[in-house]
């Protein structure tokens, strides 16, 4: 079992954890103003290596199948949607100028962007387009985003740059999930072992849980980007170690700075925080189909011994907000309703499910910076309540195995989502990551409904009530809603606060130059 305290990390733990480093090369960290090197404007050039949280021996170039953080990272730097997401979580164009729906929201026209062409020099047509859902929604092999997919019948060209996407009943969202970087378009011939795709970046070399390189897509469509000539994503396990490789200058930026740790790491006048608020969450997962997380009342107990207010400020050092078991926070409809820790009701709650002095499991890993860190602050939490938590830690690799939806007790990461496309990747039989195992018979006719109503005042009113459902016996514990805080050298310019949830201008490193 993991101790519950939560280790303070200090600057001079924070040095000297990284065997090897030479001192002089972490004294450089410190430098005062005189010997830093700014961004300056942008520029051409240079190579960019980014230090990534988590990823292993799992880890892909497929960009319809990202699971880790360096995956995404792949993904966005190779791929893009017809759609994306901007930095203040707006939908914006990319390979597609515009998607419209037609009356009725039955039917959607995707226009091809004039010119776009993929790394081979290739241009995009309908046929790649029909192509890459065929792919994605391929009944024998259905990737990552399938399930958003179920309303899609069928795909076919309407011209030479456009093509309609046909529906089962109407979809008045369907363009949000257009939008998921997982639907990065690809050719109608494409190959995951020589990727192609119309990103800023074409792929260079790839080692699974170790680093991936890229280099510049000079055809790219937005002619001013990228600017680096060269991009490399090195996979970080551990924290100390991405710090260390940061503060040591073996690498130019990274993501998920420990929130506990920023004010150490701000502290070297050679290095830029980069504070983003988004919709991200860290919860805790409990699986409602085994015992004793199929009794309603062992999940509302555990709901009810999280001290939220105290898993933000122990966890995220502050940086962030409480959450109460709902996703989806930048949603227009988002309840934000009212859960206090209370133990002495959780404790009524156990005692009437047969459970007074109730022992978990939970399975804990660094998926994302604060996982570990809150896994341990619950379990000192539930003993208040009589409740004995045992955490099992396993790698990023482990736990992203084949075991990861059958954890009955673990924990897990999202990014920002509105509420109709997040429960169609986790709240659904057919999610493709359906971690508490939710199949709620009411909770599914009222999202179902709410997915179709074209009505925006009734479909409003739908998500509402799937929210109260969800947060009266669903099997999240969401406790927090955590800022992204990330971090680069000062002379890396072009990063900004991105709300998807994604670190460093949401994993987008076309934005970025180095004044080398």
């Amino acid at each position: 079992m993991i101790s519950p305290t939560v280790p303070a990390l200090s600057r001079r733990r924070l040095l000297g954890s990284a065997a090897g480093l030479a001192t002089a090369a972490l004294l450089a960290g410190c430098a005062g103003p005189a010997g830093v090197r700014d961004a300056g404007p942008p520029r051409r050039g240079g190579v960019l290596r980014v230090g990534v949280t988590g990823g292993g021996s799992s880890d892909t170039l497929d960009p319809h199948s990202p699971a880790t953080n360096p995956d995404i990272a792949r993904t966005l730097s190779l791929y893009e949607p017809l759609l994306h997401w901007d930095d203040a979580y707006t939908l914006q164009p990319a390979v597609a100028e515009s998607v419209q729906a037609e009356p009725g929201a039955r039917a959607w026209t995707a226009t091809i962007r004039p010119g776009i062409t993929f790394h081979d020099g290739r241009p995009v047509t309908p046929d790649d387009v029909i192509a890459t859902f065929a792919r994605i929604t391929d009944p024998n092999d259905p990737k990552s985003g399938a399930s958003q997919f179920s309303v899609l019948r069928e795909v076919v060209a309407v011209g030479d740059r456009q093509v309609r996407f046909e529906l089962t009943e109407p979809s008045p969202v369907f363009d949000q999930y257009l939008g998921e970087y997982s639907c990065g378009i690809v050719p109608a011939d494409f190959d995951v072992e020589r990727p192609v795709g119309t990103g800023a970046f074409r792929f260079a070399s790839f080692t699974p849980g170790q680093q991936s390189a890229f280099v510049r897509h000079d055809g790219y469509w937005r002619p001013d980007q990228p600017y680096v000539d060269r991009l490399e994503l090195i996979n970080f396990a551990e924290d100390d170690a991405r710090i260390n490789a940061l503060l040591s200058g073996q690498v130019d930026a990274i993501d998920q700075v420990p929130l506990s740790l920023t004010e150490v790491v701000g502290s070297y006048e050679s290095v830029r925080l980069l504070t983003s608020e988004t919709g991200s969450w860290l919860p805790f997962t409990m699986r409602v189909d085994v015992a004793p997380f199929d009794d309603v009342r062992v999940r509302q107990a555990l709901r009810l011994i999280a001290g939220r207010d105290e898993l933000v400020n122990q966890v995220l050092s502050g940086q962030g907000v409480r959450g109460v078991d709902l996703y989806a926070r930048f949603d227009p409809q988002y309840l934000d309703p009212q859960r206090r820790q209370d133990m002495e009701r959780a404790r009524d709650l156990l005692s009437a499910a047969g459970k007074p002095n109730l022992s978990l499991e939970l399975v804990t890993s660094p998926i994302q910076a604060g996982t570990v860190e809150a896994a341990q602050v619950f379990a000192t939490q539930a003993r208040a309540a009589g409740v004995e938590i045992g955490l099992r830690r396993v790698d990023t690799s482990t736990f992203f195995s084949d075991q990861y939806l059958q954890w009955e007790f673990a924990q897990s990461f999202w990014n920002t989502r509105n509420y109709i496309p997040q429960a169609s990747q986790s709240s659904t039989p057919d999610a493709p990551f359906n971690e508490t195992h939710w199949e709620d018979p009411e909770y599914l006719a009222v999202i179902g409904r709410a997915r179709s109503e074209v009505d925006p005042q009734l479909r409003a009113e739908l998500v509402r009530q799937a929210q109260e459902i969800e947060f009266d016996r669903g099997g999240y514990i969401i406790w927090g809603f955590p800022n992204r805080v990330d971090a680069a050298q000062a002379y890396v310019g072009g990063l900004v606060p991105n709300r998807t949830g994604l670190s460093l201008s949401g994993y987008e490193f076309r934005k970025a130059w180095v004044n080398a």
